[in-house]
């Protein structure tokens, strides 16, 4: 019953995770579309702010452009590449690349989510959903726009824009970290998951 219980735990938290990464993104990207030009918006003046950057139009032409093309005809301007901008001078192959890394992280957690021992403990499995929720939302954007649409803007310290995906991503990682400095082991099988995702998954940001 507990297995169970966590399980839904997982799944709860990587589909509204990675539906909230979705939402955020469409609608500040059609919000502060403003005729293809884009905007901002001050959250808290002088340290963070919302950003909305656009580059080409969409030649509305593809399968996928209903998609991309919601908020508007001209296309959000996105990072190709992994976390501060790693790969972007080499933007279709870094994107392809950081996709495949995704998907392989992705399918190996699903994978490992309904073996009859795993997802056990409490803090793994809220670390765990967390990190699918980032990978799924940021998988989505390298299929789709190929790139990850940010919008987060931490200019104070004028921190590289990033979006809610990598937000979990990074709280995700955080408690694994914490949880292997302060918990107990991981029970048999786990320790290698909890590694590997939480490693692929930040490098395909």
């Amino acid at each position: 019953m507990k297995q169970r219980a966590h399980r839904v735990l997982f799944w709860s938290i990587a589909f509204s995770g990675s539906l909230l990464d979705q939402a955020g993104k469409y609608i500040v990207f059609r919000w502060l579309y403003h005729d293809g030009h884009g905007g901002e918006w001050d959250i808290f003046p002088g340290v963070f702010r919302i950003v909305a950057q656009f580059k080409t139009a969409d030649p509305n032409d593809h399968l996928l452009s209903p998609l991309r093309t919601w908020g508007g005809m001209i296309q959000p301007r996105v990072n190709p590449g992994a976390l501060f901008s790693l790969g972007v001078t080499y933007a279709h192959v870094a994107n392809i690349t950081f996709a495949l890394v995704s998907s392989l992280v992705v399918v190996g957690m699903v994978t490992w989510s309904w073996r009859r021992k795993s997802l056990q403990d409490h803090w793994l499995t809220v670390a765990l959903g967390l990190i699918l929720a980032g990978t799924m939302g940021n998988l989505y954007d390298r299929c789709v726009f190929g790139g990850v649409r940010d919008f987060l803007y931490f200019y104070w310290i004028n921190w590289p824009i990033f979006n809610f995906a990598d937000c979990f991503l990074v709280c995700g990682a955080g408690l694994l970290l914490a949880k292997a400095f302060w918990k107990v082991p991981a029970p048999e099988g786990q320790a290698d998951t909890m590694s590997s995702s939480a490693g692929a998954a930040a490098e395909s940001k």
